[in-house]
């Protein structure tokens, strides 16, 4: 197996968190966790990650300001970027790919599903 891809997760739920961090570390890669969209912002523009999953409802800077400011830095455009949505705003998935995110998994999280996209994602 290739080196270990670097997985960035913010989520504001501890307990979502924490399990997909172990599920992922499970399956080899290497997890930086925050809180918060700004956060996210901030390590973007010093370390190097493969994919961000982001929780849409954040305190400071939500999902999908998060995914623009993402989008719109030349260095991180590409970057895959999936949306963990319990999607209390109702959008549809066709929003959250038009809003700039490659995937969108809903809460509760389906774990299996969790470590296949971000397996599609990060070895295309």
């Amino acid at each position: 197996m290739s080196s270990s891809k670097n997985v960035l997760i913010a989520e504001d739920s501890s307990v979502i968190q924490n399990l997909a961090k172990k599920i992922l570390e499970f399956q080899n890669f290497k997890i930086t966790a925050v809180k918060n969209g700004e956060q996210v912002i901030q390590l973007l523009e010093k370390e190097s990650f493969d994919i961000v999953l982001l929780d849409i409802n954040m305190p400071v800077m939500d999902g999908l300001e998060c995914v623009a400011a993402i989008r719109e830095n030349d260095k991180t455009a590409d970057l895959p970027v999936v949306a963990i949505t319990g999607n209390a705003r109702n959008y549809t998935e066709e929003e959250y790919k038009d809003a700039g995110f490659n995937e969108v998994l809903m809460k509760p999280l389906n774990f299996d599903m969790l470590v296949k996209v971000v397996k599609d994602l990060t070895e295309a």
